[in-house]
């Protein structure tokens, strides 16, 4: 069934569990997992949470702007107009590449097929950009601002987050048409997005300074 927009009708995402805030970290401006934590970009730097307990495992002191990503041996973190390669042993930068919009606009961040995959939050724009030298490979419209954006199992999935509404959208990564929406409850802003490899999204709460895992719906 299509919404009065030609959109598919959006269904509600079903919150799981909540997490935070935690102290010191009033907001939340990206978020990964490394498979077995989840990763929340905060004011006090990158924060490794347990998602069983909740519990803050590490903290790493840096500049954490926007989205974060990892690759399966390293986190990648916007910092204003930067995209910063970070060990994360030592918390150490690595490496340094610019953000594709290079203005401080950049907002969601992961990692697939070799690739970084940026949202652009008022360009309503997905960009895929080499992870070495930040050379933009593609562009992906969206009719939504953007602010998360994240892969699982061949799927693209992003966040939006206008006004008093958000929602998770699977779109198709050659041209940006949406296939499937999950609308979030009012006033729960989604920040960052990533998802676990399984069978749940994790989710930035912006200002809200929490971090909300939302059920990935099952394919048959």
């Amino acid at each position: 069934m299509a919404s009065n927009d030609g959109l598919p009708a959006a269904r509600p995402a079903e919150v799981v569990r909540e997490y935070g805030p935690y102290p010191g970290a009033p907001a939340v401006h990206g978020v990964s997992h490394d498979g077995d934590r989840v990763w929340a970009a905060t004011a006090l730097g990158l924060l490794a949470i347990d998602p069983a307990s909740g519990e803050v495992q590490r903290t790493l002191p840096c500049a954490a702007d926007a989205g974060t990503a990892f690759d399966g041996r390293h986190l990648y973190q916007i910092a204003d107009a930067r995209i910063h390669k970070i060990d994360p042993a030592s918390g150490r930068v690595l490496g340094s590449i610019p953000a594709p919009s290079g203005q401080g606009s950049d907002s969601g961040l992961t990692w697939a097929e070799g690739s970084l995959w940026v949202g652009q939050y008022r360009d309503r724009t997905i960009v895929q950009i080499d992870p070495e030298t930040g050379a933009v490979r593609r562009r992906i419209e969206s009719n939504r601002f953007v602010t998360g954006v994240t892969w699982v199992d061949g799927e693209l999935w992003h966040a939006t987050w206008e006004g008093d509404e958000s929602e998770l959208r699977r779109v198709d990564p050659a041209d940006g048409t949406v296939m499937e929406r999950l609308a979030m409850p009012a006033h729960q802003g989604v920040s960052g997005l990533e998802s676990d490899g399984a069978g749940l999204f994790y989710c930035g709460g912006g200002g809200s300074g929490k971090l909300r895992a939302v059920r990935r719906p099952r394919r048959a």
